[in-house]
């Protein structure tokens, strides 16, 4: 069975940087893809950002150029690099991550963008 454990998120000032990291417990074989989502009050979950195994990333739109995925195969971890924070990034953030069939999610960590 695989578990996610996010931490990183925090309280940050609009500008500021935050880097979350997602690390996965258990076995994981072949193509997968880690991500991160995330939910503010009141709206739907949406896709931030998400990377293979690989190394192919893909970035939402309002992220692009402040944002940066990598990850960590042989520690089976996945980070989130925050950059030029805005109060719209407020949301709690979610690491994913799909195995053939199967996705898992972690428990969420709040990211507070705030003067």
């Amino acid at each position: 069975q695989v578990q996610l454990v996010e931490s990183g998120g925090g309280l940050v000032q609009p500008g500021g940087s935050l880097r979350l990291s997602c690390a996965a417990s258990g076995s994981i074989f072949g193509f997968n893809v880690m991500g991160w989502y995330r939910q503010a009050p009141g709206k739907q979950r949406e896709l931030v950002a998400t990377i293979t195994n690989g190394g192919s990333s893909n970035y939402a739109d309002s992220v692009k150029g402040r944002f940066t995925i990598s990850r960590d195969n042989a520690k089976n971890t996945v980070y989130l690099q925050m950059n030029s924070l805005k109060p719209e990034d407020t949301a709690v953030y979610y690491c994913t991550l799909v195995v053939v069939t199967k996705d898992y999610w972690g428990q969420g960590t709040q990211v507070t963008v705030s003067s």
